[in-house]
């Protein structure tokens, strides 16, 4: 019998051999193919971010665009009209921005931990099955329903509120964006903190547990100290969610460039203004059209770096415990 025949023989195909390996090799080749996509279409963004900013900044000082405190962009009219030398201070701009996220995070934040904490330690089985999807599911609810209920319910809220109380509240307002906000990010809060928490070694809780203390003074001195590494990552994931939003800051804060720390004035959002300079026709040669670029490379710059810290928290975290 031959070698080929005493192969069947016991069973064994060297064609199935070869068809196996061609099809681990074709599988490979597609995800290595998706890969190199992914990343190409990456460098392709962040490419075209950095020509067009450039081309931004050889008409506009770059120093008067970090630091200055007016914004007018006019400059998509013609050349030989009035007012047309535009404004291209950012700093309201980013003032705006860092407003509405920081009210935001300041309403997601005691939500999404005391929710992840409750799901986490002190619900039980039937609870947490029921209670952890409801949550999420505010996840999935598009940013402009948001936007809706921030304008035709928190907004009217806050100006009546204040009205009543003999202040002047604006009816576009950073509070009212700012609150709606924070609703929507809680459940990113909450469902990273809850993942953070609950990777917590056991064997910590019960130490505490075997050494009297009891069950809110373990979480609250054992529990939580662990896992501030993972919670401070989830915060700055949601903080660069909470940064790069822009229905509700449209529908609930306005478009006016305002430098003011004041949440109950009008306000506006890098991503806002990045949407309104290029709606329309309009003139790529221009200033007006080209710093929409630079706002979007200077946005694209500090949520990266607000990414890569949290995700270096993070696995600083898991080496810990794993």
């Amino acid at each position: 019998m031959s070698d080929f025949q005493s192969k069947f023989a016991v069973g064994v195909n060297p064609f199935a051999r070869q068809s196996k390996g061609f099809g681990n090799a074709a599988i490979m080749f597609v995800l290595i193919a998706c890969s190199c996509v992914a990343i190409l279409v990456t460098v392709g963004i962040v490419m075209s971010l950095i020509f067009e900013t450039i081309r931004f900044f050889e008409q506009v000082p770059i120093l008067d665009f970090l630091f200055g405190t007016h914004w007018s962009p006019q400059t998509a009219l013609t050349a030989d009209v009035v007012g047309s030398s535009g404004a291209f201070g950012a700093v309201p701009l980013i003032t705006g921005t860092l407003l509405i996220s920081f009210i935001a995070m300041c309403i997601a934040t005691p939500l999404g931990l005391a929710s992840a904490v409750y799901l986490a330690e002190f619900a039980g089985p039937k609870v947490r099955s029921f209670a952890k999807p409801l949550l999420e599911m505010l996840a999935g609810i598009p940013s402009v329903v948001y936007g809706f209920f921030a304008a035709l319910t928190i907004a009217p809220f806050i100006r009546n509120s204040g009205s009543a109380a003999g202040f002047d509240i604006s009816s576009e307002s950073a509070l009212a964006a700012g609150i709606a906000m924070g609703i929507m990010v809680v459940p990113l809060v909450s469902s990273l903190s809850d993942d953070v928490i609950n990777s917590v070694p056991q064997s910590l809780r019960d130490a505490s547990l075997g050494l009297g203390a009891t069950h809110a003074e373990t979480v609250r001195k054992v529990v939580l100290p662990a896992a501030v590494p993972g919670i401070a990552g989830s915060l700055l994931l949601a903080t660069s969610s909470a940064i790069g939003e822009t229905m509700i800051v449209v529908m609930a804060a306005g478009l006016a460039a305002n430098l003011t720390l004041n949440p109950f004035e009008a306000v506006t959002t890098v991503t806002v203004q990045i949407v309104t300079l290029l709606t329309g026709d309009q003139e790529f040669d221009s200033a007006k059209t080209l710093s929409a670029f630079a706002l979007g490379l200077f946005l694209f710059v500090i949520t990266l770096a607000l990414n890569v810290i949290a995700l270096k928290i993070v696995n600083h975290f898991k080496e810990q415990y794993d």
